[in-house]
């Protein structure tokens, strides 16, 4: 049976080896939500941004340590909710990141699923992207910008609204 974030198998010294099922589950549901949503290319930062986003979604959300038994379509009210555009996003995910580490550390066991999400969110948000400038007045870009003017955005900022279109689009 797996349990939430690992699969153990004997190694040759004794020790066990965790594999992460809970992150890689979640970024699985995000990378395929992604693909069927057709918004970009899979090999475009873009791309790795809304995935991440939304694996982070996928993953925080699960309270109940279920993820790997969850049927995606009686979850797509609740990673809209939480990717919705006037919800504070980058805070409920530092919350949830919080205290999953400190339960991880409370049980002194180790959680490959939390690295690999915190590794994750750590890309998100040193990560900057040139995206187009929401906030331009229309017309203002200088002559020959086709896209308009672009500024300099966390990956966050461009991936959490491209994985809620993407569940939209699913």
């Amino acid at each position: 049976m797996l349990h939430r974030g690992q699969e153990s198998t004997g190694g040759t010294d004794g020790g066990e080896l965790t594999v992460p099922m809970a992150w890689l589950y979640a970024e699985y549901i995000a990378d395929e939500l992604l693909r069927t949503g057709d918004l970009m290319p899979p090999t475009s930062f873009e791309f790795r941004a809304g995935r991440d986003a939304l694996a982070l979604t996928i993953f925080l959300s699960d309270t109940d340590g279920e993820l790997s038994g969850i049927r995606v379509v009686t979850q797509l009210d609740t990673w809209l909710s939480l990717t919705a555009y006037d919800q504070p996003w980058q805070d409920w995910v530092r919350e949830r990141m919080d205290r999953l580490g400190a339960e991880a550390s409370a049980r002194g066991i180790p959680s490959p699923d939390l690295d690999l999400a915190s590794e994750a969110w750590r890309w998100l948000e040193e990560t900057e992207l040139l995206a187009p400038d929401l906030d331009a007045v229309p017309g203002g870009g200088a002559a020959g910008e086709d896209d308009g003017p672009k500024v300099w955005t966390p990956a966050w900022q461009l991936g959490l609204p491209l994985g809620h279109l993407a569940i939209h689009l699913f």
